[in-house]
């Protein structure tokens, strides 16, 4: 093989090793998503919300559109309501979350797939914070609230809560 031939592929190697090397610092070793605020048993925990099956709040919110997540609404799936409001007149409510936050959960029944459940305060009625399934179930047996559950299943993590968070959550 000419020398110069050599020459110009390790020239044109060590140039693409820097470049590649430049690539990989110029890569976020981190992101960041916004955490959104929601409900359990009387505190405020946060989510990320990253996938949906509804095309339109996808749009809206900047996230994935998975229409497969629909698909988890077959008996026997671990998907649980969460009560969201449409005008988002105060932050979703929350039946679960992992116990504690990241590796040592022991709530067997926590997953971060959710069937979106609309509630809509009734003509007449002054709205008021509801923080807990129970509180929101409640509204519903006193005629304050109609609950309309969907076929929308969200993908939304529980990230911190109750003093704990998922490494990396600031």
């Amino acid at each position: 093989m000419p020398r110069s031939l050599i020459r110009r592929s390790l020239a044109a190697a060590a140039l693409l090793l820097a470049a590649t090397s430049a690539f990989s610092q110029a890569q976020p070793q981190e992101i960041t998503l916004p955490l959104k605020e929601a409900w359990f048993e009387g505190q405020i925990v946060h989510y990320v919300s990253t996938d949906i099956s509804d095309p339109g709040i996808a749009r809206k919110q900047g996230i994935n559109y998975v229409p497969a997540l629909a698909d988890t609404l077959k008996p026997g799936m671990p998907v649980e309501r969460a009560y969201k409001f449409p005008g988002d007149e105060q932050a979703t409510v929350l039946p679960s979350i992992p116990r504690p936050v990241g590796g040592a959960n022991a709530d067997a029944t926590y997953s971060p797939l959710w069937v979106l459940v609309m509630v809509r305060w009734k003509p007449g009625v002054t709205p008021h914070t509801l923080t807990s399934e129970e509180a929101v179930l409640a509204a519903e047996e006193k005629g304050e609230v109609e609950l309309t559950r969907t076929k929308i299943v969200a993908n939304w993590p529980v990230v911190r809560a109750r003093g704990a968070a998922l490494q990396g959550v600031h």
